[in-house]
């Protein structure tokens, strides 16, 4: 997946993370932070963050810490 796409809106699931607890969230991403994405699950909103992250989504995977920018300059910074 580029990391240079909106990620708002996509399903995501975390297939990695420094916390285990968090590893296997799956949902929406309804918002995003530098550090975080806010991901909509059946159980309510969770705050993931990004840099100790491994997410799956439905065209790929991505290294959180690759792609721990703000929206707007994520998407001119990460590259392919």
């Amino acid at each position: 997946m580029d990391g240079r796409v909106e990620f708002i809106g996509e399903y995501v699931e975390v297939i990695g993370h420094s916390d285990p607890s968090i590893q296997g969230i799956s949902g929406l991403i309804i918002n995003e932070t530098r550090e975080t994405l806010m991901i909509k699950t059946e159980d309510g909103k969770k705050t993931v963050s990004k840099r100790p992250a491994h997410f799956l989504f439905k065209n790929g995977d991505i290294i959180g810490k690759k792609v721990a920018y703000r929206p707007q300059d994520r998407i001119k910074k990460v590259k392919s």
